[in-house]
């Protein structure tokens, strides 16, 4: 699957199927500070992501 990364800007190919919160982990990334958006829809991290999928990795921002 085509993983877009918005911090910093980059695009890798991860290997699927495979639930969102294992291709966080493949990639490092904490689940509770992360979205995950797959073809414009946004998942929970149990969500199965397929090979074909176009998936979007944001960081959560938060403000006062």
């Amino acid at each position: 699957m085509k993983v877009v990364l918005r911090n910093p800007v980059r695009e890798v190919d991860i290997p699927g199927p495979r639930p969102a919160y294992l291709v966080l982990a493949d990639l490092g990334l904490a689940r509770e500070a992360h979205l995950v958006i797959r073809n414009g829809t946004l998942v929970p991290s149990d969500a199965r992501l397929e090979d074909d999928d176009r998936v979007e990795i944001r960081p959560v921002i938060s403000g006062g």
